[in-house]
């Protein structure tokens, strides 16, 4: 098993949750306008919904991975396009976090998990992202495949979820911070651009 691996993907998953995206905007966005409770119940759907994606992934990567290695090269590398794709999507973008409060919806805690479940679910662009992001991170040469993609799959999970719970919880903290530091969109963009072409090139490797 190798555990670099494992904690440089532990590392880049970090690094993308912490990056303001739609996800994350929003759970920040429900504790500022309701509760950390709200908030949370919304982290709790999200998280409820990878577990879908993973198992999707687990179960059809590898079967592709025992039917045809070339197949999965393949893959490998239109997964590091789509990548630095993203990059270049997050460099042609602004520099500045927008927090709407304005039109936060009011929903109860189960229609929230109910509502960032399906968020998750239903979102094409995270079967695309985990397709991209987990083959490369596979960590053993002996462990079954649908293992490793679980625990890829759980790792994800756990590290979005108590970065997304600190978002929850240090809402009014984050806003403050990101209003009164004006770079601080800078930053975050161009960790995200690293993050994303770093990946992209590690799975080329």
């Amino acid at each position: 098993m190798n555990w670099e691996t494992l904690i440089l993907f532990c590392s880049a998953t970090a690094a993308l949750a912490i990056s303001p995206g739609p996800d994350n905007i929003y759970v920040l966005v429900q504790s500022l306008t309701k509760s950390r409770n709200h908030a949370l119940a919304t982290v709790a759907g999200l998280m409820t919904g990878c577990i879908i994606h993973t198992t999707l992934l687990a179960f059809g990567i590898s079967a592709i991975i025992q039917a045809n290695e070339h197949l999965f090269l393949g893959i490998k590398i239109l997964g590091a396009i789509y990548l630095l794709y993203l990059a270049y999507k997050v460099y042609k973008s602004g520099n500045n976090i927008s927090i709407d409060t304005d039109n936060a919806p009011k929903k109860s805690l189960k229609q929230l998990f109910v509502q960032g479940f399906f968020m998750n679910v239903l979102n094409p662009k995270v079967t695309i992202f985990f397709l991209a992001f987990f083959p490369a991170f596979l960590f053993s040469d002996t462990l079954n495949t649908v293992i490793q993609f679980y625990v890829l799959g759980g790792l994800f999970i756990l590290v979005s979820f108590i970065i997304f719970s600190t978002i929850a919880l240090m809402a009014g903290f984050i806003k403050d911070y990101t209003l009164s530091h004006k770079n601080s969109g800078v930053v975050f963009k161009w960790l995200q651009i690293v993050v994303f072409v770093g990946i992209a090139i590690f799975i080329l490797l």
